[in-house]
């Protein structure tokens, strides 16, 4: 799949210091997109940066606690301040939170992994919708799960969160059909990553694909060409997975 031309494109990723988040970066910074990095953690972002660098990309490095929602409100005025548009926004930060019985959950960690999964994805649209709309062809993409569907004993906050979020992306994607912007879910399905070596200790990571093969995925849902808007695109399969839409 060859990535669409991306020059003058800004991108703005988050949970961007490792895994699919740091590939999804690095694939857009190669196609020419100036990313927006954020994440927690200072060193990953400086070594995504570096290897941006070395590859001939730029990138704007942004060490940002989602649940720091007034931080999220004054990225997006800088960004205002210094792109005036926003044509890429890849939600891709999640937490995985405690695998347990709903009736052993501590609240805080329920609450956190909402706050993360959903609140902030629902504060980043708050915040780059009108950055979005600046582009002329803003492209939203928000990292689904087959958890969101497929629920399972012990996966309660996580699954839950997940169904919440196709929920607020699905229907920013009906909010937003009839301008440039296209919002569509994107589910990576198993990856070789930390949040899933950590749900699955007992797996073979070897026998996943690494981030940067599910990342490749990523540049079908941010072409400027895209049409398709509040679908979910299935990384195994390779295809959009449409929706039932209320009549």
């Amino acid at each position: 799949m060859s990535a669409p031309d991306l020059n003058g494109r800004i991108a703005l990723v988050t949970g961007a210091s490792r895994g699919i988040g740091a590939a999804m970066a690095e694939l857009l910074a190669a196609a020419g997109a100036h990313i927006v990095a954020v994440a927690r953690t200072t060193g990953g972002l400086e070594a995504l940066d570096d290897r941006i660098r070395e590859k001939g990309g730029t990138a704007t490095l942004v060490p940002l606690d989602l649940m720091d929602y007034d931080g999220i409100d004054r990225l997006g005025g800088a960004l205002y301040e210094r792109f005036g548009k926003l044509d890429i926004l890849v939600g891709n930060a999640g937490m995985l939170g405690p695998l347990s019985p709903l009736g052993h959950i501590d609240p805080k960690p329920w609450e956190n992994v909402l706050a993360v999964n959903v609140t902030a994805n629902w504060r980043l649209i708050r915040s780059m919708d009108p950055l979005l709309r600046q582009s002329d062809a803003g492209r939203a993409v928000f990292i689904s799960s087959g958890a969101a569907t497929n629920v399972r004993a012990f996966w309660g906050p996580y699954s839950v969160s997940k169904a919440a979020l196709d929920a607020l992306v699905r229907t920013y994607a009906e909010e937003t059909r009839t301008t440039p912007v296209r919002v569509n879910l994107f589910n990576p399905g198993a990856t070789r990553t930390k949040m899933r070596a950590q749900a699955m200790p007992g797996e073979d990571p070897m026998t996943l694909p690494t981030p940067e093969e599910i990342a490749a995925h990523i540049v079908k849902l941010v072409d400027p060409a895209l049409s398709e808007t509040g679908m979910l695109y299935d990384a195994k399969s390779a295809q959009f997975l449409s929706f039932q839409r209320p009549v």
